[in-house]
């Protein structure tokens, strides 16, 4: 029996699916839905908000508040209730109507940039609206998922050791990018480790993380418009860029199986197929990716029918294509 007293006390690390039966190669998914907060976020934001109370920034009538697309705010609308702070999150519309009712059950406020910045960008507009609100109003908390080096060292303490402890024969290792916490985490202490294990970032199609021309992104979670300043290509052997579609189709055909995903995971389980189609892993070494999330956040998104064909066309889950699986972008 486990009993807690504090939301944030609950995560599931040993859980995996295993994705052979579904795509046809040796490929783990380590799932990181199964706590509170619904998501891998709950980790990082449980860092930053130790670090600041034990740095004596988070006092009573703090606010936190930060900048989202969803699954953070939720994480940290949650610590918030727990501890008995305000929250305040700023996302765009591309946040789900389900994550922001969530936030606001747990007693959180949220703000929705509806205006690009100079540079038609929503990250940056999201950014200078929490800068601007942080100067006005010294109650005001900001983590900065951005640049908090608690974001990588929450998953160098707990995600990378729980992986390492499963699979001591791990070959490759799949990350998805969005502020790159995970994958930097993940990297560096696995470049520590007593044998290599090949890293591969996971980016979406559109996201400037590893340079490129910047696009449209509508799944939330993975890519950005700037380059993340946590991100160490140094640490990074190998870089997947992933369609928007090519994720969706992965998520469809993983919940056709029973399994109900998030985009993130849509995108990480595609460029890991795809990687993996193409490279030699010798059979006697482990490859694994991580689920940041579960699917019922994005019913009324990548789940449903006409919001699918609005934005990718009315094929984009053909059964050809489905049956064939992901490819590379």
């Amino acid at each position: 029996m486990q009993i807690i007293s504090a939301p944030q006390n609950f995560n599931e690390e040993e859980l995996y699916v295993d994705l052979q039966p579904i795509f046809g190669h040796s490929l783990y998914l380590k799932c990181e839905g199964f706590n509170f907060a619904g998501s891998i976020k709950l980790k990082a934001a449980a860092e930053m908000v130790a670090a600041a109370e034990r740095e004596g920034v988070l006092h009573r009538g703090s606010v936190l508040i930060e900048s989202s697309s969803g699954n953070l705010g939720v994480a940290l609308s949650m610590i918030a209730a727990s501890k008995g702070y305000g929250f305040l999150c700023v996302t765009d519309s591309r946040c789900n109507l389900s994550t922001r009712r969530l936030m606001e059950a747990l007693g959180g406020r949220v703000h929705i940039i509806t205006e690009p910045d100079a540079n038609g960008d929503f990250l940056g507009a999201r950014i200078d609206y929490v800068r601007a609100l942080c100067a006005s109003d010294d109650r005001y908390v900001w983590p900065n998922q951005y640049t908090n080096p608690y974001n990588w060292k929450a998953h160098y303490r707990t995600t990378a050791p729980a992986i390492a402890h499963q699979f001591p024969r791990l070959g490759v290792l799949f990350a998805g990018v969005g502020t790159t916490g995970t994958l930097m985490g993940c990297a560096r202490y696995f470049a520590e480790w007593h044998r290599p294990v090949r890293i591969v970032a996971i980016d979406s199609v559109g996201s400037v993380a590893f340079g490129g021309t910047p696009g449209r992104r509508m799944l939330p979670g993975l890519g950005t418009s700037v380059r993340p300043p946590l991100l160490d290509e140094s640490f990074v052997d190998d870089v997947v860029r992933v369609e928007e579609a090519d994720a969706i189709r992965a998520c469809h055909r993983m919940a056709r199986h029973g399994f109900l995903f998030g985009g993130s995971t849509g995108t990480v389980v595609s460029g890991a197929s795809a990687w993996l189609r193409q490279h030699d892993v010798p059979g006697d070494l482990d490859a694994v990716t991580i689920a940041p999330d579960l699917g019922e956040r994005y019913l009324d998104t990548l789940y449903q029918t006409n919001w699918l064909h609005d934005l990718y066309g009315e094929h984009v889950l053909s059964d050809e294509v489905v049956a064939a699986g992901s490819r590379r972008s």
